[in-house]
């Protein structure tokens, strides 16, 4: 019989796994997609890493462990990225999740993801424009 600590332990290992699992299989669906596929080629030169980087982001936002300590954020500023992005992004995120995590672990992180999404939005085009849309510039 398993003590907690070594299915506790079981636990993260399979969260883990799963994350990882999820950031490789949004990737491939992203590489291939006509909208967001040229930005990922444009801008991740080495997948590898690049996969590295964004499994350790999710792990600490859904896990809480100490492997990733930047902001996503500031990364994103710089990125040739558009309003329509987001909602394909997040479409994307949302079936990786569900195909590749138990249930309570994707609903977590397409919560998140969601947040993410509104938050990533609201800084990167905090104006309207003439009609109403996100903007970069102040009209």
């Amino acid at each position: 019989m398993e003590t907690a600590v070594e299915e506790a332990k079981a636990d993260n290992a399979s969260a883990e796994a799963a994350i990882r699992a999820c950031v490789t299989r949004f990737y491939e669906k992203g590489g291939t997609d006509p909208l967001l596929g040229p930005v990922f080629e444009k801008t991740i030169p080495e997948l590898e890493p690049h996969l590295e980087i964004v499994s350790n982001f999710w792990s600490h936002a859904l896990l809480g462990t100490t492997r990733y300590q930047g902001t996503p954020f500031g990364v994103h500023v710089k990125l040739p990225i558009e309003v329509e992005h987001f909602p394909r992004w997040l479409s994307l995120f949302t079936e990786a999740a569900k195909e590749t995590m138990p249930e309570e672990l994707a609903s977590a992180a397409i919560a998140r993801a969601e947040h993410m999404t509104q938050c990533f939005q609201s800084g990167l085009f905090p104006f309207k424009d003439a009609e109403g849309n996100p903007s970069k510039e102040p009209v």
